[in-house]
C-alpha cells in the first residue's frame, strides 16, 4: 500500500485536515516577508514555539522579535491559527529599506533551508516582473526554487493581486512551488485546485490581526494553504512537492468560491 492507497482509505478530504493530530506539530515554516512581531504573536497565541530568525535587509542581522511592517505579522497570525504546532522562523527581507531586492529574497530562501531546515516556505510577496527583466537575476530565483522542489520543500507563493495585468514573481514559475490565488470561503480550512494562467490554487483571503486584514489578498491566502499542508505533513512529514501537490489537488478540485 502506498502512501497515497493509505492516506485514501483512512481519511476523508475533511477528516485528513481536522484530525486532532494534524496540528503542524514538528514543522518548520520560514516566513520569508517583512518580519513578525514576536510580542504579538506571543499575546494572540501563547502556547506557539518560540519565534527565531534573522534580518536579511539592508545587510544580515539578529532577528530582534520586531517587524519591518505588520504585513508578516499577519501571515504569522494566520499559519498559527490554522498550524498552531508549527515551528515559525522570520525572515525579514525588507528591514529599514521598505522594498525587497531579488538577491535578498534568494538568500533568505537559502538561510531558510540551510541553517533552518524549512519544510514550508511562505512567500506572501511578489517580485513584480520589471525586477526580473535581467536574466540573470530570474535565472537566480528560479534556480532556488527548483533546488527546494528537488530538497522536499515545499514553497508557498501569492500570485500578484492585480493579475493578469502584470505577473508576479516566483508564484509564476508554476511547476516547482505551489501558487496560491485569493478567494473568500466559508471555512479557512477550504480551498479549491482552480489552474489560471500559471496560478493552481485558491484558498481563504481573509486575516485576522488589524484592518488591512479584512481586505482580501493573496497575501493572507497563501499562509491558509501552507498551513493546511503543515497540517498534513503532522500526518505524514516525508510527503514531497509533488505529493502534496496531488493530495491538494484531491481533496478540492472542483468546489467554487463563495465571493
Amino acid at each position: 500500500m502506498n502512501v497515497f492507497d493509505e492516506l485514501f482509505a483512512r481519511l476523508t478530504p475533511d477528516s485528513l485536515i481536522r484530525d486532532a493530530a494534524a496540528n503542524g506539530e514538528g514543522i518548520t515554516i520560514a516566513v520569508v516577508d517583512s518580519g513578525i512581531d514576536r510580542s504579538v504573536i506571543e499575546t494572540r497565541h501563547p502556547h506557539a514555539k518560540p519565534i527565531e530568525g534573522a534580518i536579511f535587509a539592508p545587510a544580515f542581522a539578529p532577528y530582534l522579535g520586531k517587524q519591518s511592517s505588520i504585513h508578516g505579522t499577519i501571515v504569522a497570525d494566520i499559519l498559527l491559527r490554522i498550524a498552531p504546532g508549527a515551528k515559525l522562523y522570520s525572515a525579514d527581507v525588507f528591514g529599514s529599506l521598505g522594498n525587497s531586492e531579488v538577491e535578498t529574497v534568494v538568500a533568505a530562501i537559502r538561510h531558510a533551508m540551510d541553517v533552518w531546515n524549512a519544510k514550508i516556505i511562505n512567500l506572501s510577496l511578489g517580485i513584480p516582473e520589471h525586477k526580473l527583466q535581467q536574466l540573470p537575476k530570474r535565472n537566480q530565483l528560479l534556480r532556488v526554487i527548483e533546488e527546494a522542489y528537488f530538497r522536499d520543500v515545499l514553497v508557498f507563493a501569492a500570485a500578484n493581486n492585480e493579475h493578469p495585468v502584470s505577473k508576479s514573481y516566483p508564484a509564476a514559475f508554476a511547476t516547482p512551488l505551489i501558487s496560491v490565488d485569493k478567494g473568500l470561503f466559508k471555512d479557512p480550512l477550504q480551498f479549491l485546485y482552480q489552474l489560471r494562467e500559471q496560478i493552481e490554487f485558491q484558498a481563504h483571503s481573509r486575516g485576522y490581526l488589524g484592518m488591512f486584514a479584512q481586505e482580501p489578498a493573496t497575501s493572507w491566502a497563501t499562509p491558509h494553504l501552507a498551513g493546511i499542508a503543515a497540517r498534513i505533513l503532522t500526518l505524514r512529514p516525508k510527503l514531497k512537492p509533488f505529493e502534496m501537490k496531488t493530495l491538494l489537488y484531491w481533496m478540492f478540485p472542483g468546489n467554487s468560491a463563495s465571493g
